[in-house]
């Protein structure tokens, strides 16, 4: 049986609410920079929280679409490659591979012509995000408001 649970809106939401809060860097370029560029250097207790949370949560994710394989809906492959990417970010970032650090270093070159087109397409992928989790959100307080309707 296909189910949408509790917390799925909710991860979309809240990741949505994480890639929208780029915006700051369409605005204040060297802070946004300084910040995060600060964050991944120094590996301090943000660092880990923030790492710990969006690990768990893309962890909780692909394990939803491993076990809901053969019931899953269309969006829930975003749990498998998104989360699947980011957990190999973290980990790149973790280890320190060094072709990884170097795209950060460019991501967050705030000179770059580049800039607008890097975190725009962030801003647009939070867009979607929370779009689908509010959608979700709808749909499930719909599907129980039926189900107390047939009781």
């Amino acid at each position: 049986m296909r189910k949408i649970y509790a917390w799925e809106p909710w991860f979309f939401i809240f990741f949505g609410l994480f890639h929208l809060h780029r915006i700051w860097a369409l605005f204040a370029r060297e802070a946004y920079a300084s910040f995060w560029m600060g964050i991944l250097q120094n590996k301090g207790v943000s660092y880990f929280l923030i790492m710990g949370i969006l690990a768990s949560l893309c962890v909780l994710g692909i394990t939803i679409f491993i076990k809901n394989r053969k019931h899953n809906f269309w969006w829930r492959w975003v749990y498998l490659f998104g989360g699947g990417y980011l957990i190999f970010d973290l980990f790149a970032i973790a280890a320190g591979i060094q072709f990884w650090s170097d795209l950060l270093i460019l991501m967050f070159d705030t000179s770059s012509s580049y800039w607008n087109v890097v975190w725009i397409t962030f801003i647009m992928i939070g867009a979607l995000s929370f779009t689908l989790g509010v959608y979700l959100l709808y749909k499930r307080m719909n599907i129980n408001r039926t189900k107390d309707n047939c009781l």
